[in-house]
């Protein structure tokens, strides 16, 4: 079994989010790794920025003994789970679809995808 250490979790897909931060420049995080933050003045300078700062988390984690959350893959995802709602709310809802020629599972699909969820 291959040893986990700062290389092992490098090479793992980490999901990266860089955006352009309304004061300037760009403001990267890893998802994944609570904390893990930095900034750039431009793209490429937050994306190696935050690579910089990955690999420093990574070892102090290691060094103290935090465990390391690692990325979830897709194939974790099945994409249905089952959501219970009161009975009047499922009536609007299908009431909606149907006015809209449409199944319930398109319509909630498109509410939910008209909401910008960040958790």
């Amino acid at each position: 079994m291959r040893t986990k250490d700062v290389k092992y979790y490098m090479n793992l897909p980490y999901r990266i989010v860089i955006q352009k931060d309304p004061y300037g420049g760009f403001f990267a995080e890893v998802e994944e790794l609570q904390g893990c933050m930095t900034q750039g003045e431009t793209y490429e300078e937050a994306y190696n920025n935050i690579l910089d700062a990955m690999e420093g988390w990574l070892e102090v984690a290691l060094e103290r003994g935090i465990a390391i959350p690692e990325p979830a893959s897709e194939s974790q995802y099945s994409g249905s789970f089952t959501l219970r709602m009161p009975r009047t709310l499922h009536k609007k809802l299908a009431q909606h679809a149907k006015k809209e020629n449409v199944s319930l599972n398109q319509y909630a699909i498109h509410l939910l995808s008209q909401r910008e969820v960040s958790l």
